[in-house]
């Protein structure tokens, strides 16, 4: 299997390091995750710095700090940086403190039926020729974004969004990045990882969608499992999404987000457990999601003095 892409995550405040560093406003802090994410594999660095369920980051606080924090990064790393958050205003201020004689264009991170400032969105991508992550699980409607409900619905956002940046932004089809969504599997009761999983098989056999990258967050996927499970968890998922087609992953280099052997036994039982959560005639979702939810849980048991 090929190896995964992996966008590092650890800028991010929802890790004590991160927000430690946020407090202190401490660039070489910054730095050194910077480094380290570099040293252990990572493809990009994503910079996310806004509020947590531990934090409260203001909108103000973040454009005053970006044009410190882009320059200090790309002194130590020569890997391009992708910028998260939904706000047109964060990602023109880092652009803009961006130097692309330093890296490759950057990543903006994220695009969505529901952003209300899209349209800009996609003309800065357009203006400074960068990447682009766009969210699939939202489909459009007229009044703005709705959660897609079945594969087809976020395949079709999919092509959407594919031919919006590439008509409007002008980008090749390698600079465009597709994240169908992925919720954690403990608590997936409506089959949304296999939704995703078969967005991705729909998205593959797109002829007008070869060589898109397809993104998850990969941080939550197991979250509610033993703590010494999670990494392993982790990268079960990209054993089975990866063979499907998943390239990239937003994730934290340290866990090694690389694929699992097919053979391993952890893999073997996620595929199992996935596959519980098809519904069997007559069935509702929320039934068959309840067996995934125990299978996960039957999986995971040996653990579960670690929850």
């Amino acid at each position: 299997m090929n190896k995964i892409g992996i966008i590092g995550d650890l800028i991010n405040n929802a890790y004590g390091r991160a927000r430690r560093a946020w407090r202190d406003k401490d660039l070489k802090a910054y730095q050194a995750l910077a480094i380290s994410q570099t040293a252990q594999g990572s493809d990009y660095l994503d910079v996310n710095i806004d509020s947590t369920r531990n934090m409260n980051v203001k909108l103000e606080e973040m454009l005053a700090f970006l044009p410190d924090l882009i320059p200090a990064l790309q002194e130590v790393s020569p890997l391009p940086l992708c910028f998260d958050h939904p706000s047109l205003a964060f990602h023109k201020t880092a652009i803009e403190a961006y130097d692309f004689k330093e890296s490759l264009p950057p990543l903006i991170n994220s695009i969505a039926a529901s952003r209300q400032e899209l349209d800009e969105l996609v003309a800065l991508a357009g203006q400074y020729n960068a990447s682009v992550l766009a969210i699939v699980s939202e489909r459009v409607t007229t009044s703005g974004g709705a959660p897609c409900e079945t594969p087809k619905e976020s395949y079709e956002t999919a092509q959407y969004f594919v031919d919006l940046l590439r008509s409007k932004a002008k980008l090749r089809n390698d600079q465009i990045f597709l994240d169908p969504g992925l919720p954690p599997v403990g608590a997936d009761t409506q089959g949304l990882v296999n939704m995703g999983l078969d967005t991705i098989k729909l998205m593959r056999a797109d002829h007008d969608l070869k060589g898109v990258h397809i993104s998850v967050g990969l941080s939550n996927f197991a979250w509610g499992t033993p703590k010494n499970i999670r990494a392993s968890m982790e990268r079960a998922y990209l054993s089975v999404a990866g063979e499907l087609g998943l390239d990239f992953s937003i994730s934290n280099p340290e866990h090694n987000p690389q694929p699992l052997a097919m053979n391993d036994p952890l893999v073997i039982g996620l595929k199992d457990a996935l596959n519980q959560s098809r519904p069997l005639e007559g069935e509702t979702i929320a039934e068959s999601g309840f067996r995934q939810t125990t299978a996960i849980l039957d999986l995971v048991k040996d653990d579960e003095d670690d929850f």
